[in-house]
């Protein structure tokens, strides 16, 4: 990989990039707003006047221009800038020159191995160009699917732009799923053509993928070529590696060309609405939907999202040099989107492939397996000077957990915002990293470190909820409602309300909502997922109130929130879990969340997950699993705690009516507790009707509770 020189540089204290876009409002629309809650009103209500600021803002371009912006407002099916043409790689290219000039990396990137890589912007687009220039070679059209089974590594990233720019669908699968769970998805798109690598490197082992790849292989029949990354480097794989399959080259010769063809290569122009990319829901029953993305929508809401509310900046403009943005992830998680979409803004993107706990041995536990290591992250970012770091919530939780202390991690003074996501980041855990910080800038001017807690989804890549650099912060509260984003909380009238849990739905379109599910006939799983829970037209007017039933219903995403309290009104949101999973105790309704930040606040306390088995009338049952740090058993004196905190922090009434000691809590690949397959399966539901297991990160775990589930059904 193409080496650069680029130093380590720490960001002055600078203005935020909401200040400057409400400034620019100011200045060339003669807008100005008193609070927050007024410029959000503005942006939902004017749909189009606030769309067309971020058009005009972030100087879209367009080789011909767009005759509406919001042409047709329904959902599902709204029509954004009907007339303009857009492509994703081309917004990433404008970059290139500027930010070369300024010497910084488009990619900074790490394994666990310890292997170093930089990739520069003129690096990015030769290996860009000639990767698209053998796909069409391969004769790949535009609206053909390009799969990809790689890990987070420089090269996803040139093979997503690469597609891309010929107007060719990116789908991408983690290689640490298994072949079932990644057939699930791709043989739903039919790709054209396979990029994957021969295996990955995760928790200090080399774990070989050839197997799968040709299982991959074998079982599309629609794949006519495949390209092979030699990602783990000790392998000497030969260019027939895979049978069945006639033409097959090596990733490096496929991104090897420079000539004046490479030199002279420039995306294509496409619909402003062309497909983009196509990910996928968990996929926790059923086959996961397959979610089609448009280029311009997700090109917009991406550069809002990311500068103005995660005030993630573009590194080689004054206001913001330097600019590192990290956010752990893997290619089977949307934040992996979320973090290549750094590079549409000019910012240097620093990518991390492995376990975030690898690293040194920390001393076993009371299995005898080595504890993880929960500071190689944060050593990783403070040896490459990341200025924006971020993670899911799960990890900020097991590094509180873990007693991390970040003044050991080396200099780490060039953070300056933390990221969560995920599922809600608790108090405690949050109230540790601002101590943690305060002590690494006791000596130094800094401010308090700024958290950016973001919850939205794969649905519409984006997000409903996140961060804002002006407005006050509280732990386990997310900042404010995004701009763009008519968000409300719905009693069970379907009447937005303050200060009060109700469900999050968005009543006005997102230019990144779902085109369509590919495969989907007449759209019935898109509008089976998202609207068919309210009246179509009900709430559906811009700033409140009825629309005809051709506007189509709100859209319900499947979550408790909270806007606001009643006694302080204001911004701050709280996700009370998924609202298909509530607990209903004795006429009172609650979010899971709510009792595991009670309980995992417990130092005891490593992992839980709570099911409320009231059903059809049945009597309200309720168990609760947690998994204890080592050392520690579920004895009198830590049910005793564990009842005690829950009855502090929220009421007798959400006391568990048993509590059991478990190995894991069931996750999904992208770290969700996998609360109603459990609820499902504990209510008689066979284990094979309720979850994937290949959709799964710890299948393994589901053997205690079809055995708890059985050993039930016996009393």
């Amino acid at each position: 990989m193409h080496e650069t020189k680029t130093p380590a540089h720490r960001p002055a204290p600078y203005i935020p990039q909401i200040r400057l876009y409400q400034d620019w409002l100011k200045a060339n629309r003669g807008l100005s707003f008193a609070t927050y809650r007024d410029l959000w009103n503005w942006s939902i209500t004017d749909l189009d006047a606030y769309w067309q600021s971020v058009w005009d803002y972030f100087g879209m371009q367009s080789p011909t221009p767009h005759t509406a912006v919001l042409a047709k407002n329904v959902m599902p099916g709204a029509v954004w800038f009907p007339g303009a043409q857009a492509n994703y790689a081309q917004q990433v290219f404008r970059h290139v020159a500027p930010a070369d000039a300024a010497g910084f990396a488009a990619v900074i990137s790490r394994n666990e191995a310890g292997e170093h890589r930089e990739l520069s912007w003129p690096e990015l687009r030769r290996q860009v160009a000639s990767l698209a220039l053998h796909l069409q070679a391969q004769g790949v059209q535009p609206g053909d699917r390009v799969a990809a089974y790689l890990p987070n590594i420089p090269e996803a990233m040139v093979a997503f732009l690469a597609t891309v720019s010929i107007g060719a669908v990116w789908s991408i699968c983690a290689p640490d799923m298994g072949t079932n769970a990644v057939l699930d998805r791709f043989q739903q798109i039919t790709p054209k053509v396979l990029i994957a690598c021969d295996g990955v490197r995760y928790g200090g082992r080399d774990l070989d993928r050839m197997a799968v790849v040709q299982a991959l292989v074998d079982a599309l029949p629609s794949v006519q070529h495949v390209i092979l990354h030699a990602n783990l480097g000790t392998l000497d794989v030969p260019q027939n590696a895979i049978q069945s399959i006639a033409t097959q080259v090596h990733f490096s010769g496929a991104t090897a060309r420079n000539d004046a063809n490479t030199s002279v290569f420039e995306p294509v122009w496409l619909p402003f609405d062309h497909p983009l990319w196509i990910v996928y829901s968990s996929g926790t029953t059923g086959l996961p939907k397959p979610i089609v993305h448009g280029h311009g929508g997700t090109v917009l809401v991406a550069l809002a999202m990311k500068v103005l509310h995660n005030d993630v900046g573009c590194s080689y403009a004054a206001n913001t040099w330097g600019e590192r943005f990290h956010w752990y992830s893997s290619t089977g998680w949307v934040m992996w989107n979320a973090q290549v979409a750094g590079l549409l803004n000019g910012t240097t993107c620093v990518i991390f492939d492995g376990n975030p706990g690898a690293g040194k041995p920390q001393g076993p536990d009371a299995t005898g397996a080595a504890q993880p290591d929960w500071t190689t992250l944060w050593r990783f970012a403070s040896e490459t000077g990341v200025t924006f770091f971020g993670a899911g919530a799960a990890f900020y939780a097991n590094c509180l957990k873990a007693g991390v202390d970040l003044s050991q991690c080396g200099d780490l003074s060039a953070v300056r915002a933390l990221g969560t996501t995920g599922s809600p980041l608790s108090p405690e855990a949050q109230s540790w990293g601002t101590e943690q910080f305060r002590r690494i800038a006791a000596n130094d001017a800094q401010q308090n470190i700024w958290w950016c807690n973001i919850s939205g989804g794969t649905d519409f890549c984006g997000a409903f909820i996140g961060g804002h650099r002006e407005l006050p912060q509280e732990p386990g509260v997310m900042q404010c409602r995004l701009l763009g984003c008519a968000v409300e909380a719905w009693n069970e009238a379907g009447e937005p309300v303050l200060g009060e849990v109700g469900e999050l739905v968005c009543s006005q379109p997102i230019p990144s909502m779902p085109l369509y599910f590919w495969g989907d006939v007449d759209n019935a799983r898109y509008l089976a997922s998202y609207f068919e829970m309210y009246p179509p037209g009900h709430g559906r007017k811009p700033g409140g109130g009825d629309a005809p039933a051709e506007a189509g219903g709100v859209w319900r995403h499947g979550d408790w929130l909270r806007v606001g309290t009643k006694e302080e009104g204001g911004e701050g949101c709280v996700i009370f879990g998924r609202s298909d999973a509530t607990i209903n105790r004795h006429g009172l309704r609650m979010g899971t969340s709510e009792l595991y930040s009670a309980v995992e606040a417990l130092p005891e306390v490593v992992d839980s997950l709570v099911v409320d088995l009231e059903y059809l009338g049945r009597e309200s049952y309720m168990p609760l699993f947690v998994v204890l740090r080592a050392g520690h058993t579920l004895d009198d004196a830590v049910q005793a705690k564990i009842v005690n905190a829950i009855k502090t922090a929220l009421s007798p009434r959400f006391v568990p009516n048993a509590i059991f000691q478990v190995a894991e809590i069931p996750r999904t690949l992208s770290g969700k507790k996998q609360e109603l397959p459990i609820k499902k399966l504990l209510l008689g539901q066979p284990l094979e009707k309720v979850v994937n297991k290949d959709a799964m990160a710890n299948p393994g775990c589901l053997d205690w509770y079809v055995a708890f589930a059985k050993s039930r059904a016996g009393t």
